[in-house]
Parts: structure tokens; C-alpha cells; sequence
């Protein structure tokens, strides 16, 4: 297999059922400790109707890359450096703000990490969903209440009609979220971003919640982008997987390839730091050794290779290049290929297949 890397992405070239394409993206924030590079060239696409999950540790730049599609990038200390973020066609770094705002909660909507900081404690829930339809759909207040009622009614939220008028700290943090996904549906958005949407969550909840937004995902037929730490929890919602770490895109292949062939030592520790069922009892957890980097001072090379079992010396003193492993599976690695190599034969092991 010949290692190669990616070619540029020509915009005129873009497939027409690519709905986001995002190329080369560097969004920068300034500090005291120096220039932090939350998100250092990245590049990948979202299909029409289907859902991407972009997974990695806490730092690795996840919700700077969704913030930065809404260009939600508090400046100064942030700015988006350089790059391209074309959604439906459109240039979303070179519109004018006014533009931005009406594609904002109307064609693209954002679940935000904690919905108590994310949903005003002044307002009561049904004025909150009320807005966004009035200000987008140019609904009246009769019709937007209406709507606001028939929202919550379809994210399950019990009595909506009666609680609507409360405020949100008379809800649970599954109800909430449950609000959160009523006001970033509201609109039927093109594309919904959910950032860490079951954080602090129990595990019967989120569940809850993952199925609601597959469930609605399939009815509204959006697009769906679901940011996470965890890769067991995008297991069964995604179509594809970006792996991020320290920045930069480290792995992205469609997620069945990923689960089976994983082509990067990152992935692979992710993978492993994962619960299995069969876990053996009093067998200690995987997990990667070592803590993500400081991103205001990367160390030369592979931000990874403080911490990875496969590094060698070429390793921390070159960057690696973003090798192709099949037409859709792409890993920043030196030894993306031996990585690759040894995942197929250890699924081929546990399969019981012969291995030459």
C-alpha cells in the first residue's frame, strides 16, 4: 500500500450533496501564555442526511470547530486565522454578520454543551422557543407559543402545555436538554450541531436523549454533527468519525471501518479506554498514559508522541503527514500503514480467520 496524502479540496468541485465542507480551518486564540492553536487545519465534509461524530479528548479542539462553522468566536481573544467553511455552497467566513445571524438557530442550530448556562433562568421556557420562530419564521406570538407547545410535545417533554411557562430551573438536566433540542429543532435546521449534548447526564438519560436525536434527525432528515469524548456513545449514531487531538484532524474514516481498523494509535487508545461488556473483573481500565498537550507550546513532531507505545524518533521531531489507508479512511500518522496493518490482523484474530 503507497502512503499519500490528501489533495486540496476544489470548491468548484464540491459533490452536491455535500452540505458542509470545511478546508484548512485554523482558528487561533491569544493569551499571556502565548498563541493557543485550538484548531490547526482542519478539513472534512458532512454528506446531506447523514450524521458525523467528531470525537477526542477535552482541548482537542471539538466545540472551537463547531463554534467557529457559526462563527461564534469570541474576538478578541479568538479570530479564525485562515481557511474555508462552505455550507450549502455558501462562503460562511465572508458573508457579512448579518447574513450569518439569520442562517444561525434558522438553517444551521447548535445543542450546547450545559443547557443551564445555555438557556436564559429569567425567561420562562415557552418565550425562549417563542423567539426563534418569531424572529426566523416570522411567526405571530400566538403562533409562536403554538409552535413552542408542539415542540416540546415532540421532544417528550410530560405536560408541555403546562410547562411551557416555567422556568428552567424547575427542570431536571435531562428535561432541559430535552428543551435545548426543542429550540434547535424549531426551525427544521439543515444541520444540527450537538456539542457534548448527555455531559453530566445519567446513563438512562443519555440514552434518552441519543435516541431522541436520531429519531428526530430521521423525521426532519438533517444533518447531524455529534461532538463527544466518548467514542462507545457515537458507535451507533454516526455514519463517519473525526478523531481530533491537539488541534488537528488525526483519524477520519466511516465509522464501521474506524470500530474495525483503526489506522492511528490515538484512535486505538480511545478505542481501548472504552468499557467492554466481557471486561473481566478486577481488570483495570485502559487508559492512555500521559495528559493532553498544552496547545500554547506543542512540543516539535507529533503532538501525540509524548504519550504513544508506537513513537520513535522520527516521530518527535516531524510532524507526520495525513496518509490515505482506502479512499475514505485518512490517519495523521508516521506508521499509519503498520497501525492499520496490525488492527486488520488483530480483527481477523478475533474473528477467527487465518492470518498469513
Amino acid at each position: 500500500m503507497n502512503s499519500k496524502t490528501i489533495p486540496s479540496t476544489d470548491k468548484t468541485a464540491l459533490h452536491h450533496d455535500t452540505l458542509l465542507s470545511i478546508k484548512d480551518l485554523r482558528t487561533y486564540f491569544q493569551t499571556e501564555d502565548g498563541v493557543v492553536k485550538a484548531v490547526d487545519g482542519v478539513s472534512f465534509e458532512l454528506k446531506r442526511g447523514e450524521t458525523l461524530g467528531i470525537v477526542g479528548e477535552s482541548g482537542s479542539g471539538k466545540s472551537v470547530t463547531s463554534l467557529s462553522v457559526l462563527r461564534l468566536i469570541p474576538q478578541p481573544p479568538g479570530r479564525i486565522v485562515s481557511g474555508e467553511i462552505f455550507f450549502a455552497g455558501q462562503d460562511i467566513l465572508s458573508l457579512p454578520f448579518k447574513e450569518v445571524r439569520k442562517i444561525r438557530g434558522r438553517r444551521i442550530s447548535m445543542i450546547f454543551q450545559d443547557p443551564m448556562t445555555s438557556l436564559n433562568p429569567f425567561m420562562r421556557i415557552s418565550r425562549q422557543l417563542m423567539e426563534i420562530t418569531k424572529l426566523h419564521l416570522g411567526h405571530t406570538k400566538a403562533q409562536a407559543y403554538k409552535h413552542a407547545i408542539e415542540m416540546l410535545e415532540r421532544v417528550g417533554l410530560p405536560d408541555a402545555s403546562t410547562r411551557a411557562d416555567n422556568y428552567p430551573h424547575e427542570f431536571s438536566g435531562g428535561m432541559r436538554q430535552r428543551v435545548m433540542i426543542a429550540m434547535a429543532l424549531s426551525c427544521e435546521p439543515e444541520l444540527l450541531i450537538a456539542d457534548e449534548p448527555t455531559t453530566a447526564l445519567d446513563v438512562t438519560i443519555q440514552a434518552q436523549i441519543l435516541e431522541l436525536i436520531k429519531n428526530l434527525k430521521s423525521k426532519t432528515g438533517a444533518s447531524v454533527i455529534l461532538i463527544t469524548h466518548d467514542l462507545g456513545i457515537v458507535a451507533g449514531m454516526t455514519d463517519h468519525i473525526v478523531v481530533m487531538y491537539a488541534g488537528k484532524v488525526f483519524e477520519q474514516s466511516p465509522t464501521r471501518e474506524l470500530f474495525a481498523r483503526p489506522g492511528n494509535p490515538y484512535t486505538k487508545g480511545l478505542l481501548r479506554s472504552v468499557p467492554a461488556p466481557a471486561r473481566v473483573d478486577g481488570e483495570e481500565l485502559y487508559q492512555i498514559p500521559g495528559l493532553p498537550p498544552d496547545v500554547a507550546h506543542l512540543p516539535p513532531g507529533c503532538p501525540f508522541a509524548p504519550r504513544c507505545e508506537r513513537a520513535e524518533e522520527i516521530c518527535r521531531r516531524e510532524l507526520p503527514p495525513l496518509v490515505q489507508l482506502t479512499p475514505d479512511h485518512h490517519s495523521l500518522c508516521h506508521f499509519a500503514e503498520d497501525v492499520y496493518a496490525q488492527s486488520r490482523r488483530e480483527r481477523e484474530t478475533r474473528a477467527g480467520i487465518s492470518v498469513p
